[in-house]
């Protein structure tokens, strides 16, 4: 093999000669190249702007550019909810998350910065801005790719408002002539705010103050500088510069903006200096928009809009609701749960408060210890009402003229197997197996007997009865008249037992809940059409039968079942209800100002309280405490009220027994009750009298006792009354008819 010859002086100055010649050849193909590109850019953009002004003017006088004849977009803007007192409960979203602001409540930074990033001359141009696309152009060619568009607001506003995104070039000129035109109709800063309020940030924000409420939970009005300059640069690319995903890209593109605004005038160079040397930016996720403070009112309130206004309004209609709600009294409602249910293995417990008169829901909330609840336990559940709704059958029965102070009935057990009601036997007995033997239906109430209000029932008729709730707006489940209804077997919602009770205390006028007071519409237009804040009410029943059942519910918040719930200050009535299983609790009860209804059960079924601090669950057991820590400080300082008196008391007459069945032997240690009502011609007494009767003191809301579901017996030597004492029962029932009204107690106010 031959050694490689070495290359000679002369070999290498060849090559370095020739090296250098097809540089310069290639520079100069270069130069011609670009020459050749510019000048076909320049051309293109000459081309762009004769078509974009001769079809753009042509376009313009035709009915495809017209901007009367195009439909805006849908963009939607979100839906506010407020409380009683102004504070806000929540957001209804948008399918886009929006919410408009005028130019006065943003930052001044925000459509600084938006100009100098988007479009430096938008208040020199007239729509288009044929300057900015030889520039963006220019831009593009020498750095062989695209880095600027040539847009303007305007334009952008058009795409998003008329025309879509689609890309076509018949949609650029389209695009081109309604912006002139739009430039033309509306003024530059109606264009600039509709953008700012319409375009998209990124994280499902559209418009600056869903934007600046997602990205640094605070308003349009509070951003900083840093913050505007960060939001102006998102619409280009919201994904690319997304802060919570490309945190340095974000920071480049804010620079980017901080940079524009310097060369565009926008802020001075210190501002600048000062702007460009921090490297935070500062953002705080927002929850503005998903946090909802009361839940179960906040959906009953969506159910209102929606049945109102339909759906897909209401996810669009840029709402201002206002409401009834008192959050204050929601607050106490779940303090006064969580004092008596304080563990995490405690039933569930619901409390709704509705004012007489009007239907004006003050409260609606639910503790609910485990999750998984998926419905409104206060207003959609359907649970058993026990024995709350022997309310409406003592309701009826003073309709039909029985006086339930000296009608008797035998408390044994009842079996009833004749007539239509009872085909198949039904056989009924007391909560805790007691019975008292002859008992006007006054103390039957206060005893919850159940015996007593089977035979009632059956005497006044089921479907009486039947009707008599749907009266008072209470929707059943199922929804028929049975033997057993009188002793509450059928469902019911606390809402609508709530707003049913609160017909006693409004003398006979039954209000539909109320939930919304005034609905403001997207502009600032206050719907006066729908009805809302307009109690919706009705005369169920007269003022004398409405005055009687209050009187004997007065009587078991004193004596009865009810006892403790009073706050001694405020006279109340009220009746407690629990069903055969235990499944399900309550006590529904109501002052002149306010009735309120408590329920107590686990949510997912009929599932049996028989241990719960071990105790079993009844009326009088947890919903009777819960009822009095909640009103007591519901109540406090408000003025005390008694109940109204009728222009006209009932009047009754003798009914007709029936013959229902058979009723079971009574022991004759049962016979005398402990406590005798007052006596026909006695109507109500305020709570500033003394009671009959010392009632049993109030339960703790630390540790509730279980009080007796009804008076204890006694002997037949009965111990004497306390003074005062009312004029005793004669031993053998009265007759069952009387005339006159009785005299009104001068302790009850009119």
């Amino acid at each position: 093999m031959s050694p490689r010859r070495r290359r000679r002086p002369d070999d290498l100055d060849f090559i370095l000669a020739h090296r250098g010649r097809k540089r310069k050849r290639t520079g100069r193909v270069q130069r011609r190249r670009r020459a050749g590109v510019i000048a076909a850019v320049f051309a293109i953009t000459v081309l762009i702007v004769v078509v974009t002004v001769g079809f753009g003017a042509g376009a313009a006088l035709s009915t495809s550019c017209d901007l009367n004849s195009l439909r805006p977009v849908e963009i939607g803007q979100n839906s506010f909810v407020f409380a009683d007192d102004g504070s806000l409960l929540g957001s209804i979203p948008a399918e886009r998350n929006r919410e408009p602001v005028a130019t006065s409540r943003m930052s001044k930074w925000l459509p600084r910065a938006t100009v100098a990033i988007e479009d430096r001359r938008f208040w020199q141009h007239g729509g288009v801005d044929y300057v900015g696309i030889a520039r963006a152009a220019w831009k593009d060619v020498t750095a062989g790719k695209v880095v600027q568009g040539g847009s303007t607001i305007t334009q952008q506003l058009v795409r998003n408002l008329y025309i879509g995104q689609e890309k076509t070039f018949n949609r650029k000129v389209k695009e081109a002539c309604l912006a002139i035109k739009l430039s033309r109709r509306k003024s530059k800063a109606w264009i600039l705010n509709t953008y700012l309020n319409s375009v998209y940030y990124g994280n499902h924000a559209y418009g600056v103050e869903a934007a600046a409420q997602t990205y640094f939970s605070k308003h349009a009005r509070q951003l900083t500088l840093l913050q505007a300059a960060l939001l102006a640069g998102l619409p280009q690319a919201p994904s690319d510069y997304d802060p919570y995903h490309n945190p340095q890209a974000a920071l480049d593109r804010r620079d980017e903006v901080l940079r524009a605004m310097l060369a565009n005038g926008a802020i001075t160079f210190a501002q600048y200096q000062h702007a460009i040397r921090s490297n935070a930016l500062d953002l705080r996720p927002g929850r503005i928009y998903t946090r909802i403070k009361q839940p179960y009112f906040f959906s009953y309130v969506i159910d209102a809009l929606d049945k109102q206004y339909g759906s897909n309004t209401v996810r669009q209609g840029g709402l201002k609701v206002y409401t009834t709600i008192d959050p204050r009294l929601q607050r106490l409602a779940i303090k006064a749960i969580n004092e008596i249910l304080p563990y995490k293995e405690d039933p569930a417990s619901a409390i709704v408060s509705v004012e007489p008169g009007t239907g004006a829901i003050r409260a609606m909330t639910a503790v609910v210890r485990k999750s998984g609840n998926q419905f409104n336990l206060v207003a959609q559940s359907a649970r058993q009402a026990g024995s709350t709704f022997k309310t409406f059958v003592l309701a009826s029965a003073i309709e039909q003229g029985i006086d339930p102070d000296s009608t008797y009935y035998t408390s044994a057990p009842f079996t009833c197997s004749v007539g239509p009601w009872c085909q198949t036997p039904w056989q009924v007995h007391t909560y805790d197996n007691s019975y008292r033997g002859s008992m006007s239906v006054t103390h039957g109430t206060l005893a919850s007997d159940n015996t007593i209000f089977a035979q009632l029932t059956l005497d006044v008729g089921p479907r009486y009865v039947w009707q008599m709730a749907h009266r008072l707006g209470v929707h059943l489940s199922p929804d028929k008249p049975v033997a057993s209804i009188g002793l509450g077997s059928l469902a019911v919602s606390p809402l609508d037992m709530a707003a049913a009770y609160a017909t006693f205390p409004a003398m006979g006028i039954y209000a539909k809940p109320m939930a919304i007071t005034k609905v403001v519409l997207p502009g600032g237009h206050v719907d006066k059409d729908s009805g809302w804040g307009k109690p919706q009410t009705k005369r169920a029943l007269s003022e004398g039968v409405a005055w009687k059942v209050t009187d004997v519910l007065r009587q078991n918040a004193l004596y009865g079942t009810g006892t403790g719930s009073g706050d001694g200050i405020h006279v109340n009535a009220g009746k407690t209800g629990t069903t055969e299983n235990h499944a399900d609790a309550w006590f529904d009860g109501y002052t002149r100002q306010l009735c309120t209804v408590v329920w107590m059960g686990y949510p997912k079924g009929e599932i049996p309280m028989l241990s719960v601090h071990g105790l079993t669950v009844a009326g009088a057991t947890f919903p009777v405490p819960i009822w009095h820590a909640y009103m007591a400080a519901a109540l406090w300082h408000h003025k005390v009220l008694g109940f109204e008196l009728p222009s006209k008391y009932p009047v009754y007459h003798a009914i007709t027994r029936g013959n229902y069945g058979s009723l079971g032997y009574v022991a004759p240690a049962y016979t005398t009750p402990s406590y005798t009502p007052p006596a026909a011609t006695t109507t109500a007494v305020t709570t500033q009298a003394a009671p009959a009767a010392p009632p049993a003191p109030a339960p703790t809301a630390a540790a509730p006792a279980k009080p007796k579901p009804a008076p204890p017996p006694v002997h037949t030597t009965p111990p004497p009354a306390p003074p005062p004492a009312p004029p005793p029962t004669p031993p053998e029932p009265p007759p069952t008819t009387t005339t006159e009204p009785p005299t009104p107690n001068p302790d009850q106010t009119p």
